[in-house]
């Protein structure tokens, strides 16, 4: 079992951070690499990359959307309960070294993710700038770490409530546009991946995506995780999770991650029904 010792709600409470003891896997994990955590013996197994580790206490710290019955599981645990498993590190870590001016993207719940690659690269003696985005201010999260990663911050929103108002590729062409930018790092939402790897492919600047939200056992034996990747086939979970950005058939990806949404939203509907009658049924019974 695997304690939770520190738990955090963020952007609206549809955003949760779990900070998880398991000093194994924090004295191993490299950035970009992740774990599998099932909740229950009989749980689903949730592939999420570490945003966070120290080896010093021994924990890792993972933060992910609620959007399904697992992750709305995930999200009813609380301070001292436990997962039942937490397995990994896992994946290839992110080649770090210097190279130069840098530029790291992130969109959403994938800024968890650009945290640590952001800060590998910032220690490795890279100028780094990075640029993260959500829809609007309250989903916005984790601005003052990746400010402490970075040299320079910049932060976009859709609706225009705070930061720039606009896309986070308006900034990245910008900053394209001033040259000598020799990395990009994108993780997001495929199609922001999908967006910023065209506009860096017009600027020919090498360009890395992660591409673990299509992942699910983690070690390569489902097969569910492939991807074309220069016109191969891939596996996210062992090959990466990280790609040649401009490699990346984006377009059957998207296809693929809409394989099972209606029996993804009808199964979390159900949860909740029953999360919601359990709940009226106890405060009768404490009444």
């Amino acid at each position: 079992m695997f304690k939770i010792v520190g738990r955090e709600e963020m952007a609206d409470g549809t955003v949760i951070l779990n900070e998880i003891e398991a000093p194994l896997i924090a004295r191993k994990a490299k950035p970009g690499q992740f774990v599998i955590l099932k909740a229950t013996e009989e749980g689903e197994r949730i592939p999420l990359t570490m945003a966070m580790t120290d080896p010093d206490k021994g924990t890792i710290t993972i933060i992910y959307m609620v959007v399904g019955k697992t992750t709305a599981l995930f999200r009813d645990l609380k301070v001292g309960e436990a997962y039942q498993d937490v397995i990994g590190p896992l994946g290839k870590p992110t080649h770090i070294e210097k190279f130069g001016n840098v530029v790291c993207v992130g969109g959403g719940t994938g800024i968890a993710v650009l945290h640590p690659i952001t800060r590998g690269l910032k220690e490795a003696g890279n100028h780094v700038k990075a640029i993260i985005g959500a829809r609007t201010k309250d989903l916005l999260i984790l601005e003052d770490y990746m400010k402490a990663a970075s040299h320079e911050l910049f932060v976009c929103t859709d609706d225009g409530s705070y930061g720039h108002h606009g896309f986070v590729t308006d900034v990245l062409k910008e900053l394209l546009d001033k040259g000598d930018i020799a990395l990009v790092v994108a993780i997001g939402p495929v199609p922001m991946m999908k967006f910023v790897s065209k506009i860096t492919e017009e600027y020919g600047v090498r360009t890395l995506v992660s591409l673990n939200p299509i992942m699910v056992d983690g070690t390569g034996m489902c097969g569910c995780c492939r991807v074309s990747v220069g016109g191969k086939t891939r596996f996210a979970c062992v090959d990466g999770p990280e790609f040649d950005g401009h490699q990346v058939d984006y377009d059957e990806l998207m296809k693929r991650l809409q394989s099972y949404v209606e029996q993804e939203k009808e199964c979390y509907e159900d949860y909740c029904q029953l999360h919601d009658s359990e709940s009226l049924l106890f405060s009768n019974v404490e009444k």
